[in-house]
């Protein structure tokens, strides 16, 4: 097989840029260890900034979005008993959030890639990737006992911390950060009505919590737990009535329960790898980074990956520019970092961490305080939550 672009990784990462590529009418074909069904069966982050909305516009895939995405303009940092709401809106300028599911984000991709007739290949193994560097660079896979090389003029990396993109650039190029937290989260998927209307964000001596939302009908909350539980450990009625020591007393009220339909524990971390480029090889997402869910920017800073390599490949083969390709990494490490330094802003100020001296408690609470005294502090806190252009 022979295409322009040979995309690893099934999910919203990859199946994006082959969607806005085909559209340019650039070839790709994109390779998935998983099923469909896997992937489509994964429950992921559902907070998008308004530029990852630009994008599924202009891939055509952003009818379904617009009709049953949720825009919020606020968000509610509970602490000390009380809650006090960030006005997005007003604080960024004028930008707001739009809460869908990932997993629905997902399942347009698929269908419009269905639609336009696109390559994707699923449950493929041994993904291998040749000639980085040289003048012929391809991938080969195995499906059953046959062995298929795609050729191509560029492959992209977007299958993941544990793909195979990311090793396949030699140790000695390759220089990675990483910072790991010493708790997870354990989240619980319901199908009930949300707690509140916008995502509230619970700081307490227990541990963090998450209230959030899907859609009107579907819940997705959260809290803290030590590394060393697991599922097995919380049933659900352990795991609301946790929740709700954690939450402000009128909101656990009013929180409504009911049987899990998915439960899963994340533990955090940060990592950057870089640099993104390697000869032909570009990687994107997590495959180059993660960050900890706290200030939603895991699947958006892949977005902001995908947007510059987009861009980067149109200029590339219409105008024959490669300046784009050339300082694709440069550029998205650059927006990279600062999601990364938000995202650990986020999970400092709002967790608990074990034998925490007294020192960083004071230090912890008086970041809280001069937040909300101050409209430059809470401008910063917005304008990062929303989405920092392209």
């Amino acid at each position: 097989m022979k295409t322009s672009v040979c995309i690893i990784g099934g999910g919203p990462s990859g199946l994006m840029l082959s969607q806005l590529l085909h559209l340019k009418g650039i070839d790709t074909i994109v390779l998935e260890r998983q099923s469909r069904e896997y992937v489509l069966g994964r429950i992921r982050a559902g907070v998008l900034e308004h530029g990852f909305a630009e994008l599924m516009r202009e891939a055509e895939c952003g009818e379904r979005m617009d009709q049953e995405g949720e825009i919020h303009d606020g968000i509610i940092i509970a602490h000390d008993g009380e809650q006090q709401r960030v006005d997005l809106n007003k604080y960024s300028g004028g930008s707001s959030v739009l809460v869908y599911g990932q997993t629905e984000l997902t399942r347009d991709l698929y269908e419009a890639r269905d639609r336009m007739k696109g390559v994707v290949i699923h449950n493929v193994e041994d993904v291998q990737l040749h000639e980085l560097v040289g003048t012929k660079p391809h991938v080969t896979y195995r499906k059953g006992d046959e062995i298929i090389r795609v050729d191509c003029d560029f492959i992209i990396g977007a299958d993941g911390f544990h793909g195979v993109s990311r090793k396949s650039i030699p140790k000695t190029v390759l220089k990675e950060y990483e910072k790991i937290y010493p708790f997870g989260w354990l989240g619980l998927l319901s199908r009930t009505p949300p707690v509140s209307p916008e995502l509230i964000y619970a700081k307490h001596e227990r541990g963090f919590a998450l209230c959030s939302l899907r859609s009107q009908v579907l819940s997705r909350y959260y809290i803290q737990v030590p590394l060393t539980d697991t599922v097995e450990d919380w049933s659900d009625e352990a795991f609301w009535a946790e929740l709700k020591r954690r939450l402000p007393q009128d909101v656990a009220t009013r929180l409504v329960t009911g049987p899990s339909i998915e439960k899963s524990i994340a533990p955090l971390r940060s990592f950057v790898a870089e640099p993104m480029r390697y000869g032909h090889l570009f990687l994107a997402g997590d495959a180059a980074h993660i960050v900890p869910p706290t200030g939603a920017r895991g699947l958006n800073s892949a977005a902001s990956d995908i947007y510059y390599l987009y861009h980067a490949m149109v200029a590339h083969y219409q105008q024959g520019d490669s300046s784009g390709l050339d300082n694709y990494s440069a550029k998205a490490l650059a927006r990279v970092w600062k999601a990364q330094r938000f995202s650990w802003w986020m999970t400092t100020l709002l967790h608990t961490f074990p034998d925490s001296p007294s020192y960083d408690q004071k230090l912890q609470q008086t970041d809280l305080e001069y937040l909300f005294s101050s409209d430059q502090a809470l401008g910063s806190l917005a304008e990062n939550y929303v989405g920092l252009p392209f």
